[in-house]
Parts: C-alpha cells; structure tokens; sequence
C-alpha cells in the first residue's frame, strides 16, 4: 500500500511538471510515471493543487469545461467517464481579436455549445434542473491545449493538466434553453479558405450536451465545489479538433445558435 507522504509526493511533483512546462513553454513528458496510481481521485487532486496554485496567483475562476464526452475518444483512453476541468478568466478571448498563439504549446480547436448558469446546481441535478438553470446558451470554440509533449496523455495525465484546458471564444448569446433540443444542433466548421475543417452534431456530446451539464453537475457537487450562478460551461466538443497553426483562422456554425470564429497570430 502507497503510503500518504509518498501520495502527496508524487502529486505534487506531477503539479510542478506541469506548472514548469506552463511557465516555460517547453511541453514535458507525461506525469504518470510520478503518480502512485492512475485513480481518478489521484488525477483530479494534481489538478486542484494546480487550480489552488493559479487561483494564489490572482487567477479568477470563470466555469469550467468538460472533455472525453465522445464514446470514440473515451474508448481510445480506456475510460467510461468524461473529465472536467477548471476555466479562469484570462482564459477568455474575444471572437473580434486574433489570438496570441504563443499563449500555447500545442493547440487543438473544437467546436462546442456553452451554458452561462443563471442559477446555482448544486445536489442530485436532474435534467430539468439543469435546464431550467441555463440563463444562456451560447455557441463556443474551445482551444484545446496540452502541456505534455506530443499530446502523449491517458486520463490521469489530460485531468492533472487541466482537462488540457487552453483558452475559448464565445459567440453571441442565443437566450435561455428552455426546451430547446440540442441533440439536433448541427455544426460545421470551417477554415478561413472555406475548406471543411470539421463536423459535428450536438448528439456527439454525450448524447445530448444537457447530459453532459448534468454529470458535471452531479460529479463537482460531489467533489464539494458546485456550479454556481455565473459560470460559463463548455459542453464537450461536438465534433473532431482539429489543429492550430500560425495565422490560421477558423468559423464554427451550429444550427440555430449561429456562428462564433477566431483567428490567430
């Protein structure tokens, strides 16, 4: 049996790894190698010391998102679970403004549907709680980014490193959910040439993106940090990402919630 110390150990040598290669943007190997088991538990307490650590330094938390909604994905890392991680506000670019690219080390970009929460979940969140917590609905790009190099990551490693959370870009508000029907949104993504960069359905996103809001409901409320009024939620992508190169450029439309774009330098 792994003792304590030796726990603690490990997962604070992973959050350094990680907040070495963030701090110098040089990608690092994966952190399962210093980890005393590959648990959930283990991976999400990496995160939440790199999560304290941010916050220490004037970071201000904005939501969170959630990853691995895809069964394809889930499969290829051996989980039946997705994985959530934490979005600050910094995080936050506008769809008017090229983005910095050199804010990130390997950039992915996929399109997704955001909830902007009116109200706390907190509990046992059903489907219509869910629902009728959603003051916006707001479709999203997420810049996906990962500090292990050459996206050599499992679950343990992708949740230590945040989910591999980069930045995101919200389009305009499409107003409350109410009982709208988001397994129907279909969604295209484009580059600035007008070449299909990837496609996707809101079905894609565990089968609905409210069952996604939902698990994350239930799984932060367990963890004792509930959704609270205010937070931005990304649901999961609805399609393939794709990669980001210098200069590109790309537009995601998701039918009826409109188009959100970005650029980068």
């Amino acid at each position: 049996m792994t003792s304590a110390s030796t726990i603690d150990a490990g997962v604070r040598a992973a959050a350094e790894r990680l907040r070495d290669a963030q701090r110098t943007r040089v990608p690092c190997p994966p952190v399962r190698d210093l980890l005393p088991d590959t648990s959930v538990a283990t991976a999400y307490a990496v995160q939440e010391l790199l999560t304290r650590a941010r916050v220490l330094d004037g970071g201000r938390v904005a939501g969170r998102k959630i990853g691995l909604t895809s069964p394809a994905v889930q499969a290829q890392l051996g989980v039946d679970q997705p994985d959530f991680g934490v979005l600050f506000e910094d995080m936050a670019c506008s769809q008017d403004r090229p983005i910095d690219r050199g804010r990130l080390l390997q950039p992915r970009i996929e399109a997704e549907i955001a909830f902007v929460l009116a109200a706390d979940l907190d509990g046992d969140v059903d489907v219509a709680a869910a629902r009728a917590a959603v003051g916006e609905v707001v479709p999203a790009l997420e810049i996906v980014d990962s500090r292990i190099a050459g996206w050599d990551i499992t679950f343990v490693d992708t949740v230590a490193d945040n989910a591999s959370s980069g930045l995101y870009v919200l389009g305009d508000s499409t107003g409350p959910l109410g009982d709208r029907d988001l397994t129907t949104v279909e969604m295209t993504m484009t580059r600035a040439d007008g070449s299909m960069a990837s496609t996707g359905s809101g079905a894609a996103c565990l089968g609905d993106p409210v069952n996604a809001l939902v698990w994350l409901a239930r799984t932060a409320a367990a963890l004792g940090a509930p959704l609270r009024a205010g937070d931005v939620v990304l649901s999961g992508a609805l399609g393939p990402m794709v990669p980001v190169g210098p200069g590109d450029a790309f537009a995601a439309e998701l039918s009826g919630l409109g188009t959100v774009r970005a650029s980068f330098t």
